[in-house]
Formats: C-alpha cells, sequence, structure tokens
C-alpha cells in the first residue's frame, strides 16, 4: 500500500485553520450583533476548531493508503468511518491530475479517477508530487484502456 505524501498533513492543516479563522470571525461578528458573550467564544471556538482539524490532519495521513492492483485501483481511508473502495479499471472512464493554489504553493497534486456507473463514483487520490500523479495517471489511462473488452463489432 502507498501513502500520502507527507506534505499533504500540512495541506489539510492549513485548510482547517482557514476554516477556523472564518469561523471565528463569524462567530465574533454574530456575537458583537447579537450574542453579546464575549470575545472569549469566537477566539476559543477558534482555537478548537484549528486543533481539532490539525489533529484530525495526522490521523486522516496516518489511515490513507492506495495500491494500484492488477485489476483494479484500491484504497483505504477514514479516521471515524473507514472506507475501503476498490474500483476496478473496467470502469474507469477517464483519469486527470488537479494542482489547485493551496497544493501547488506545497508541491503537491491530486488524481482524480472518473467512473462508469453511478452518480459522485468519482475517487481522488490525493497529496502526491506532481511527478508521481502523472506516473499514477498514466498508469491507471494505460491499465483502463487495456482493461476494456473488445468490440462485438
Amino acid at each position: 500500500m502507498q501513502p500520502l505524501h507527507p506534505t499533504v498533513r500540512t495541506v489539510w492543516s492549513v485548510a482547517s485553520v482557514v476554516v477556523a479563522t472564518v469561523l471565528g470571525v463569524a462567530v465574533a461578528i454574530l456575537d458583537r450583533n447579537v450574542l453579546h458573550v464575549g470575545t472569549w467564544l469566537p477566539v476559543l471556538l477558534a482555537v478548537g476548531v484549528a486543533v481539532g482539524g490539525v489533529g484530525l490532519a495526522f490521523l486522516r495521513y496516518r489511515v490513507w493508503r492506495y495500491e494500484v492492483q492488477e485489476d483494479a485501483l484500491y484504497l483505504e481511508r477514514g479516521v471515524v468511518k473507514r472506507v475501503e473502495s476498490s474500483v476496478p479499471y473496467v470502469r474507469v472512464q477517464h483519469v486527470d491530475t488537479q494542482h489547485g493554489p493551496v497544493e501547488r504553493a506545497f508541491g503537491l497534486a491530486s488524481v482524480v479517477v472518473y467512473t462508469a456507473g453511478s452518480r459522485g463514483a468519482d475517487v481522488t487520490v490525493p497529496g502526491l508530487p506532481p511527478d508521481r500523479a502523472r506516473a499514477l495517471r498514466d498508469r491507471l489511462r494505460t491499465l483502463a484502456t487495456a482493461s476494456e473488452p473488445e468490440d462485438g463489432v
């Protein structure tokens, strides 16, 4: 099983701190105009969400694994709810690499595998160095093409 790049912990932690900051500002505005509880509530909430989010980022990293198997892409993830997915190559429609602004800032990319059959069945492998993401994308594309059934015409 392949782990994600360790830098993904930082990306997830930064995202948690951003969410905590926005939440803290929103609660501060609400408190100032409606609640009148005091300045400790938004600060306490923001710090709690930030600490919890950073802890969750480290736990997510510990359990996130993937493997390119003979007939499918296998994924394990989830802290509270453990999810094990197997994506057969025959179901793969196309594969993309994505480099969002935060990922680019930290030198990471994601591979998105779009599947046939059901709504929302796409899977993402986050937190990969760009060269590893491109190699995974190309390998999955090759395996998906090789697994296509022969056309009956």
